[in-house]
């Protein structure tokens, strides 16, 4: 990915950023959809320095079963404010979704390297699924900020889990979604939606995030249309800051960390798991 002038020296990358551990206290928790929940906690100082893409490391509480931070996308920053999307699915985030206001906890953050905004982008394709949402939201709202077009193509299991619709719709010029089910949008896949998107609205970036194998079928997508693709790729995660190497993602250059080269990649750049299955086939 090449970025240069404003996109490159106030783009989401980490750039050398300074990681700051804050002390957070939480100011609301939601509940936004079925086991999914917006947690909003002032961090004054993560708040005036992270950059749409990137992430944040709790640790969400004390004992040997919390040993290790959870990283969280960060959705929004508004103010002192940054706030995270999480769905419930252990003992962590089921923690995490009884806080209550006033409590507090320690974050390191923000971290890693965010998405990009190439110079003199006029229009911009979004694809979430699922809560691949989360760090999109950030995104489109520095986007639209920037006179940039936005397009979304959203989906879902159902139109319940269509979590950050309404901001969507307030900053995109364009949202189409798509259901497992059928209650919203069309039914099936958010893939379905993408080639008219691309042939109609011509973005000049595409950006991605939710389960790896929707990606990958972005990508490719955008790449028989000649257009630039990012993705945001979920990992494993224990250090957070590159150090443990836990987090590994295959590239045409090598293993990258995504805690610190990522976890927004240039689509391109990225060795998915159905490409390592067709090498060994050839």
């Amino acid at each position: 990915m090449s970025c240069c002038g404003e996109a490159a020296e106030h783009g989401a990358g980490d750039g050398g950023q300074r990681k700051l551990l804050e002390q957070v206290v939480v100011e609301a928790n939601e509940r936004v959809a079925t086991g999914v929940g917006l947690l909003a906690l002032r961090a004054p100082r993560m708040a005036a320095s992270v950059r749409p893409g990137q992430f944040v490391h709790l640790r969400i509480a004390e004992g040997t079963a919390f040993i290790l931070r959870r990283p969280f996308s960060v959705h929004r920053a508004r103010g002192e404010t940054i706030e995270v999307l999480y769905q419930v699915v252990g003992v962590g985030t089921r923690w995490l979704a009884e806080r209550e206001p006033g409590d507090a906890m320690d974050a390191i953050g923000p971290l890693g390297s965010g998405w990009r905004i190439p110079q003199g982008a006029a229009h911009a394709l979004l694809v979430a699924g699922g809560l691949g949402a989360a760090p999109l939201g950030m995104l489109a709202e520095a986007l639209a900020e920037r006179g940039v077009a936005v397009s979304v193509a959203q989906g879902a299991p159902t139109a319940e889990r269509l979590v950050a619709a309404g901001l969507f719709e307030d900053v995109a010029r364009r949202v189409e979604t798509a259901t497992d089910d059928g209650s919203a949008g069309v039914r099936g896949f958010v893939t379905a939606l993408v080639p008219a998107l691309l042939e109609q609205d011509r973005p000049d970036v595409v950006y991605a995030c939710g389960p790896e194998p929707m990606m990958c079928a972005v990508a490719r997508m955008a790449a028989e249309a000649g257009v630039p693709c990012q993705v945001s790729l979920e990992r494993l995660m224990a250090c957070g800051v590159g150090a443990c190497l836990s987090c590994t993602v295959s590239t045409r250059s090598g293993l990258k960390r995504a805690c610190a080269d990522g976890p927004v990649f240039d689509a391109v750049d990225v060795v998915w798991a159905q490409d390592e299955v067709e090498g060994l086939k050839r």
